[in-house]
C-alpha cells in the first residue's frame, strides 16, 4: 500500500480493553513498508495515535503526512510525546490543515526532516 486515507470521527470502541492488556504486547506491529502518503484529516485522535505510535505502527522514511494541526498538537502533547516522535521523524512532507501558519519551534524540531506546508483544505 502506497497511500492510506483514514476517515472516521468516532473513537475506537475497544481501545481501553487493548490498553489495559499488558501495554499491547499481544498486538503485532503494523508495517507499512511502501507507504508514501498518510492522510489523517477527518479522524478521531485514537486513529492518529494508532498510526503514529512507534509501538503500534512502523512507517518507512520519506512519508507525506496530511493532518489537522490541532489534532496533531493534541496527540503529540504539543510536540513533546516520545511515543510518536520516532514515526514523526520519518515524515519528509508535512501538510497541516490550519486556519493560519503556526510558528512553533517545537513543531520543526519534532519533524526535523519535513518540509512543512499549511493549508485550509486538502
Amino acid at each position: 500500500m502506497e497511500r492510506l486515507s483514514v476517515i472516521n470521527r468516532k473513537s475506537q470502541n475497544r481501545k481501553q480493553a487493548y490498553e489495559s492488556n499488558n501495554d499491547n504486547q499481544n498486538l503485532s506491529l503494523i508495517e507499512y513498508l511502501f507507504l508514501c502518503e498518510l492522510k489523517l484529516v477527518h479522524v478521531h485522535d485514537d486513529y492518529i495515535e494508532q498510526l503514529l505510535f512507534d509501538t503500534k505502527t512502523y512507517l518507512p522514511n520519506n512519508v507525506r503526512l496530511c493532518i489537522d494541526y490541532k489534532s496533531l498538537q493534541r496527540v503529540t502533547h504539543n510536540f513533546t510525546r516520545d511515543a510518536t516522535r520516532i514515526n514523526c521523524t520519518k515524515i519528509n512532507d508535512l501538510r497541516l490543515r490550519a486556519e493560519s501558519k503556526c510558528s512553533n519551534l517545537s513543531l520543526q524540531e519534532y519533524f526535523p526532516y519535513a518540509k512543512i506546508c499549511y493549508s485550509i483544505m486538502f
